[in-house]
């Protein structure tokens, strides 16, 4: 069932309940009005009869023709007197009498001296009267034809005025329902235009400050972030494909060569080294991008752990170390060793090594010395980590364009790369919620500072 449909049928059901309730509480209302109003007029009558008997000596006979002759018009209120000895000194038309007296009745009135009941629905009223020193037992009796027709009348009214107005408020709502919903179905028209090539295309968000208006902003955004999304992506095969071509072209051109026509062993051999640095270079290469695509994981995929980033330095220099014997890595340990809270922080080892790794080599490869001066610290509730470099340094044009994947600014020719190191390093930093910035002067060096939150901090 559509939302529309829902809305319609809730607005029906409620409203419809709170007029069927009004119904009810009218009706009955108007029921316990009409009781114990014609109570009060049969007790009136009992006292007009007994008044105009005992008090004005009006005879029984000319009572009782009276009663007789409104009976015939409209049902007239039947009156019975009787003295304290429960004898019968007065009955409007004991032949006709609808409603008996009975000996528990008359005893209820002198207990009482009031009783009110309804009897097949007759209303009775008996009195405890006293007249000169005298009591008498007065009942008086009567079907209230008129009340109830008034009453059948009030049903009837409120049963049409009901459906009627049921019927007003499912369409009243349907009505409502649509216009209210009509943005949403606009904006579904909008979004069905948008595809993988029409990124650009927005959904209108009227002026913004309802839900709709926020619900569409918020759409917007995605928008916004799935197109940066999709133009990196593009870029990022764009890169791909054009740093592995240069390799392959170049192993398939050695390899060409080489089944030409016979060559020298000498000859082979440079071809078959060119080849192999060729191949490392691809196999270098897809690593990096392997590892990049790891650190795009969402945080909530990678395993995390305490982790020791004294341990991990250590472990990232003996790797850049091993394959690069003239690189020279200096680890100054500012922080207190012996808190060891302060410099473990809530990561992924594997992954802080390989952005480590980077920053090592990077500092090494753009330095005349080769060497890489690292510190560790920490302030407060962050491990804070500075790469320093005295190499050729880089120019604040280039500063903000170096964590762009595959971007290689004018030092490209001063040493080899792939320039997927530092967008992963950032990756990798952010994914363990830190933050890493850059400072450099050219021909002086460079310093990479990062601060990742300590484990007081993450689980906090």
């Amino acid at each position: 069932m559509s939302i529309q449909k829902r809305l319609t049928l809730l607005f029906t059901i409620l409203t419809g309940g709170i007029l069927v309730f009004f119904s009810i509480m009218v009706y009955y209302s108007a029921s316990k009005n009409r009781l114990a109003e014609f109570y009060i007029t049969l007790e009136k009558e009992a006292h007009t009869k007994i008044n105009l008997l005992l008090d004005t000596q009006l005879d029984a006979e000319t009572l009782q023709t009276i009663y007789l002759k409104n009976r015939e018009i409209l049902y007239e209120v039947e009156v019975a007197i009787y003295d304290w000895d429960r004898n019968l000194i007065y009955h409007d038309a004991v032949d006709i009498d609808f409603v008996k007296e009975t000996p528990a009745m008359l005893d209820a009135i002198s207990e009482n001296g009031h009783i009110r009941f309804v009897q097949d629905k007759w209303q009775v009223v008996g009195i405890l009267f006293t007249f000169e020193r005298e009591q008498y037992l007065i009942t008086a009796a009567a079907y209230d034809e008129y009340g109830y027709s008034k009453l059948a009348s009030l049903k009837n009214t409120l049963l049409l005025g009901l459906i009627t107005a049921l019927l007003a408020l499912f369409f009243i709502g349907k009505y409502f329902a649509r216009k209210a919903l009509l943005p949403v179905a606009e904006m579904t028209q909008e979004a069905r235009k948008i595809s993988a090539s029409k990124l650009d295309l927005r959904i209108k968000a009227g002026n913004g400050h309802d839900e709709i208006g926020q619900l569409a902003l918020t759409f917007n955004q995605m928008l916004e972030r799935l197109e940066k999304s999709f133009e990196s992506q593009k870029q990022f095969v764009y890169h791909v494909a054009h740093e592995l071509r240069t390799p392959l072209s170049a192993i398939i051109s050695d390899l060409e060569w080489n089944l030409e026509s016979e060559r020298t062993r000498r000859e082979t051999l440079r071809s078959l080294a060119n080849t192999l640095a060729d191949a490392r270079k691809m196999a270098k290469l897809s690593g990096s991008l392997l590892d990049f695509a790891k650190a795009g994981y969402d945080r909530s995929e990678v395993n995390f752990r305490n982790v020791r980033i004294d341990e991990v330095l250590l472990d990232a220099s003996q790797q850049v170390q091993t394959s690069n014997p003239d690189f020279k890595i200096d680890v100054n340990f500012e922080a207190d060793m012996e808190n060891e809270e302060a410099v473990t922080v809530w990561g992924n080892a594997y992954l802080l090594t390989i952005a480590f790794s980077n920053l090592m080599e990077n500092a090494c490869k753009f330095s005349p010395d080769h060497k890489c001066h690292i510190t560790i610290s920490h302030k407060g509730s962050n491990v804070l980590l500075a790469f320093r470099d005295k190499g050729i340094g880089i120019s604040e044009e280039e500063l903000e364009q170096i964590f762009t994947p595959f971007y290689r600014g004018l030092n490209k020719d001063f040493a080899s790369g792939e320039g997927i190191g530092l967008a992963l390093v950032q990756k990798i930093v952010q994914m363990h919620q830190g933050r890493i910035s850059v400072s450099s002067i050219l021909n002086q060096g460079t310093v990479f500072s990062l601060e990742l939150p300590n484990i007081l901090q993450s689980n906090g």
